[in-house]
Parts: C-alpha cells; structure tokens; sequence
C-alpha cells in the first residue's frame, strides 16, 4: 500500500510573509516533556469544552425529559440520533481538514486546502439535507414518530452541519482550540436557550427539533476561522487525496453507527416508554463518548503533525489513552454509585419505570462506551499516521453490531450486553497492531550486538528477481505442464525480451501471485551483500510449518536450533526430514560456490529482514555450514518505508485484513489475466513448433 502524503498544493517557495505562526511548527525535535504538556494543553481545552457542553447537555436533556415524558422525550432523542449518524460526513471532512493543515507548512497552502473542502463540503451538506427530506416519509414510519416535519426540520441543519466540519477542522488543524473550543459551547447554548423559548411557546417535541437545526446553523456562522485568509493562494486539488477521504468516511461511518444507532434500533423494537427509558441509560454513554472525543481532537494534530515514529508518537499516544481510561472509569463507578432516586429527581414524573435497575444498566452502558472509547484512541492514532484499514475493521463490526441487535433484543440488558461484547472484541482487534513483540524489533539470538548497515551492492529491476524467484519455484508440481514449453525462458531468461518479461510475471503469479500482491507498490529491489552478524537479524517466513519452529521471534539462527535439535531427536515430522534431506544434499553437493538465489524485504537498512523465498536453503544451509551463510548465496533484497504494511513482514489484525482484500483481487482480477497470459504464450509456442 502506499502511503505517501497527497500533493494538496503546486510546490513554491514560502516566503516569510506566508509562514505559519509560530506555534505551528515541526513537532518532530520537540522534547517529550515538551510534547507531552502540549497535548495535556490542547486536550486540556477540549476537556474543559466538553465538560461544560456537557453539562450543559445535561441541563438540556433533563429540562426536556421532565417536559416532555418517556414518549417524546424518545421522539425527541431519536431524531437528534439521527443527526449524530449524519456527523459521520461532518466528521470527515473535519478530520481530513485537520489532518492537512497540521502537516502543512505556510499559511498559503492551508488557505487552499480550507477553501477547496469547504466548497465540497457544501455540495456535500445539500445533498444529504435533499436525500433527507425525500426519505422523510419513510423514516417516519420505521421510526414510529408523530410529525415528518420533525425529519425535514432536520434535513435543514444537515445542510449546514457539514461544512461546520470543515470549520472546525481548521480551527483543530492549526492547534486554535480555543476558538474551537468556544464554537462547541456556543452551539450547545443556542441549542438550550432556542429549546426553552420555543418549549414555552408550546412547540413540544417540534420545537426541541428546530432548535437544533437552528444551533447549527448559530455554530457554523460564528465558526469563521481565523488564519485562513492567504494573498496569492495556490489552486489545491485532491486526486491524490482520495484515499485519506475513503478513510476518514469509512471510519466516522462506522464510528456513528457504534455510538448512536442502538437508539434508533430500541426505538424501532420497543414501546415508547421503554425507548426513553434507554435513550435516558444512553446520555451517560454520549458524556462518556463526548468527553473522549474532546481528548482524541487534541491528540489528532499532534499525531499527524509528527511524521516519523518514534518516542513523540508514543508520548502523544500515551497521554490520550490515560486520559480517557480515566474518564471512562470515573464515569462507570459514578454511574454505578447514583441511586435510583437521584434519577427519579432528574427525570421526573414522565418516567415512572425506573427501577434499582437503573443505575446498573446506566454504569453498564458507560463502561462499554468507555472500552470502545480506548479503541476509538488506537484507530484515530493510526488513521493520523497513515492509510491503514482500522476504518474498515470499525465499519465490519457495526454491521456486526446492528445483526446482533436485530437478533438479541429480548429486553434492554440484553441489548446492552451484545454491544459490549462486540465492542471488546473491536478493542482487542484494534490492539494488535500496538502489541508488537520487541523480538519483532530486536534480535534475540545471542550472538546478536548491534546492527549492522546492509550493503547495498546495485540496484535492479523488478523483472530480475521475478526471474530469479520463478526459477526458484519451477520445480513445483503446479509447473509441471509448462516445463517443456517454458523451460529456457525460466532458466536462461533474457531480461530485455518485454514479452519474455510479461510471461515470467504470469507463470509466477500462477502460485504466488497472493504473495506478491501484498508488497508495497514502492519496494525497490537492491542486490545486496549480508556480513556474517547481519544473520542475527534475518527471520524466517512466519507461515505455515514455520509457525511451529520459528516462534515466537522467527529468527532464523534460532530456528536452525530448534529445527537441530528435533533432528537428533530423531523426530519423524515430515518438515523436518524434508529439512534434513536438503541439508545432506548441499553438503554432499557443495552448493556453496552455485549461488542461488534468495529474497528478503524489509525497511531500511537496520530493520530486521524476513526470508520472502529461500526459507528451506537457507535453514538447511545453516544446518550444515552456519558460518558460510554469507557466501553461500545472492541475495536480493526489497526495501520499503511502508513494509510493515505487508503481512508477510509483520503480522497484526490490519495487515491480514489488507492480505484478505488483495486476496480477493487476485482471484477477481489478476487470475483471469495470468491464465489468459499463459495459454496466448503456449498456443504462440505451439504455432512456433
């Protein structure tokens, strides 16, 4: 996958007019203590906003759930669910904002990037309000509402909901949260106050829904960033960006459905009364989740702001996840502390069915918030650095959450409880990738000091080491047809011959075409020379017979050991003969002057390499000649800054979620062309004969 940063703006010089100001600068030298009281102090912010909208909120819900009863109070919350689904476009276009204005480096370019996504947010925001408003009929029923009015009231903030994101992501972008901070309690207040007027007017339910547009459009006109305006501004595109929108889509998509559509799904399945007792349970799990939020929006632009990994990420990462566990357990104990009564008191008389249960179901719902909340901290953190597919993982387990709901939906304990054990098994699967094993990073062989530098020795194309993979591989059985007509272009290949070239590619992705896919489309390919202690960093491929031998570092010194020591115990494994046999025809052999050739992948020159072909020759030469490693063999070697993506590199929940998409394309895409590829070169061949 590449990951390469999107060319948002025509490269020029910057001159210091068009610098940014001063506290938007390169966070990459900053001190970690530094770094650290910087994201304290931008979630500092965000926390305290959100405390007060939080508050606030509270004052609001309470205000209307003792005006309007379980029953409206319900109609009320599902609507306002509604806009919370909506958010995830909002949210999109806020995160992708702010995630490139971070990583800009004048003002000029961060002018361009705000004023060409404000502009596709518009068009965005209109389309969704129009879809709204078309839909509002049917919505209406599945919901079991009184009024569609109270949807086309809706579809009217929509239009203004979505470039609000953009607004508030340049604000986040350029490290402004004050103002931000401010433009989320300005919201809330109009949403308050215009609620209490129009609610004394006797609007009812109507009312609560049209201050709510109406906050959104008071937040979106008193939302004007600072620092946006630029002389001279270059014309921004976003081709290259695509996949950064893809994301960010992906991930709010599947974010707003985990946090809001339980309440849309209870509304549906259950009486009034009980959906507003659930949409109540429901408030403390969105103070959970907005508090969090707060804490995650001042972590994304550090994050993204900081380009290389290293102890900064860790510092940021850290600190956010501290926080929020903090939030997440103060919230569920004190939710579990409340008594009955005090929600009686708050609630009031329209909510008669609360029981000693309450409070334990509200305690419940906040610590599932909160576990999802600490997933929600992993996936903006990767989502910051690069293209990952945590995004598709969150959207795979909301539909995973909807089925459950639609399936398990007996009485609201049930429906809490199927959402917390999906949610934990989210956080586990989100988890992987940051609960790396340092053997992974560092050998442990115990020959092992320092790294060496690898030596590069030229570089080549990639049409040679297909050839040279292809003529490691000719003799499987899955060959055996093609040998006659194929024998001498695998053998002796003429890299020059386009066609020769083009055949080779098939006749290898014939089996490993999986395999190859799964490399970064960056990897460039060096011959290179390994010294005797750059073996104590070269790891066996962690597949297959080697899952049993080579774990849990897979370093190949090891794995010689283990794989010795199963042989004078005389074990009858069918690998380890196999492993045997070869290690007694090279000695017998003395293949050590035949070359053959191996291939590894890797990072950079001091990263850990990981056999990609070669993985039996190179144990079973180490089972008889260890020392001769160095020179029993060529090796050629692809290097990536984007190979920990590939699986085969390094194994996690993202990497063999990206393996099974490729997966997929080949078997949509590439076999069909590598089977047609073949028989076109044996009907020529044939023809020739």
């Amino acid at each position: 996958m590449n990951n390469s940063e999107p060319v948002w703006v025509t490269p020029q010089e910057d001159s210091p007019a068009n610098q940014m100001p001063p506290e938007i600068v390169s966070l990459e030298s900053e001190p970690q203590g530094h770094l650290r009281r910087r994201v304290l102090s931008g979630s500092a912010i965000m926390l305290l906003s959100s405390v007060f909208v939080s508050g606030v909120n509270l004052i609001y819900n309470v205000a209307i759930a003792r005006a309007l009863g379980a029953d409206d109070f319900g109609h009320a919350s599902v609507v306002y669910t509604l806009l919370m689904i909506l958010s995830s476009v909002t949210l999109a276009f806020q995160l992708i904002c702010s995630k490139y204005v971070a990583r800009s480096s004048s003002s000029r370019d961060t002018a361009a990037i705000y004023r060409l996504l404000h502009r596709r947010s518009w068009l965005a925001g209109m389309a969704f309000g129009l879809v709204l408003a078309l839909l509002s009929s049917a919505i209406t029923r599945y919901l079991n509402l009184p009024s569609k009015n109270l949807i086309l009231t809706l579809a009217l903030g929509v239009v203004f909901y979505v470039p609000l994101g953009v607004r508030r992501g340049f604000m986040q972008g350029t490290y402004d949260f004050w103002p931000l901070a401010i433009n989320f309690a300005l919201e809330v207040i109009a949403k308050l106050v215009g609620t209490v007027i129009l609610m004394a007017a006797g609007q009812g339910v109507e009312g609560v829904v049209t201050a709510t547009s109406a906050s959104v459009l008071v937040a979106y006109i008193c939302g004007i960033p600072r620092r946006h305006h630029a002389s001279d501004i270059a014309p921004a595109t976003l081709a290259e960006g695509v996949g950064e929108g893809v994301q960010a889509v992906t991930f709010f998509v599947g974010q707003v459905i985990i946090s809001n559509l339980d309440v849309v799904l209870v509304k549906h399945f259950f009486d009034p009364t009980q959906a507003g007792l659930y949409a109540a349970i429901a408030l403390v799990g969105r103070l959970v989740y907005m508090l969090s939020w707060s804490i995650v929006s001042g972590m994304f632009p550090f994050s993204a702001g900081i380009h290389s990994e290293g102890k900064g990420g860790r510092v940021v990462l850290s600190t956010a996840l501290l926080l929020v566990i903090g939030v997440g357990v103060v919230s569920s104990v004190g939710a579990w502390l409340a008594p009955p009564t005090l929600w009686r008191l708050l609630l009031g008389a329209g909510f008669p069915i609360i029981t000693n249960d309450f409070s334990a179901l509200m305690a419940y719902y906040a610590a599932m918030t909160a576990i999802y909340c600490v997933s929600v901290v992993l996936m903006s953190y990767e989502i910051s650095r690069k293209i990952g597919n945590v995004a598709w993982v969150q959207l795979g387990f909301s539909a995973l959450i909807i089925l459950a709901v639609y399936l398990f939906h007996d009485g609201l304990h049930e429906v809490i409880s199927v959402q917390f054990v999906l949610k934990l098994l989210l956080l586990l699967a989100v988890s992987v990738p940051f609960l790396r094993f340092s053997s992974l990073v560092k050998p442990s062989h115990a020959g092992s000091v320092v790294s060496s530098q690898l030596h590069r020795v030229r570089r080549v194309e990639e049409n040679e080491v297909i050839a040279e993979f292809l003529k490691g591989e000719f003799y499987q059985e899955e060959f055996r047809r093609y040998r006659q007509s194929f024998g001498r272009l695998v053998y002796r290949p003429d890299l020059n011959d386009a066609r020769e070239n083009a055949l080779r590619r098939a006749l290898l992705f014939q089996r490993r075409g999986r395999l190859w896919r799964e490399l970064p489309a960056d990897t460039e390919w060096w011959e290179i020379q390994l010294s005797p202690r750059d073996f104590s960093r070269v790891r066996v491929f962690a597949r297959n017979q080697w899952l049993r031998y080579g774990a849990p570092g897979f370093l190949l010194l090891d794995t010689v050991e283990k794989v010795r020591g199963r042989i004078r115990s005389q074990s009858r494994d069918a690998f380890i003969l196999k492993l045997r046999s070869l290690s007694l025809e090279m000695e017998e052999q003395n293949q050590e002057l035949q070359h053959s050739s191996v291939l590894l992948i890797t990072i950079n020159e001091f990263a850990p390499l990981t056999i990609l072909e070669g993985n039996h020759r190179m144990t079973a030469a180490g089972l008889v000649q260890p020392g001769t490693l160095d020179r029993r063999f060529r090796y050629f070697c692809g290097f990536s800054a984007h190979m920990s993506d590939c699986c085969w590199y390094r194994t996690d929940i993202s990497t063999l979620w990206r393996y099974g998409l490729n997966t997929i394309a080949y078997y949509l895409l590439d076999r069909h062309k590598v089977s047609t590829t073949i028989l076109e070169a044996e009907a020529l061949a044939g023809e020739v004969k």
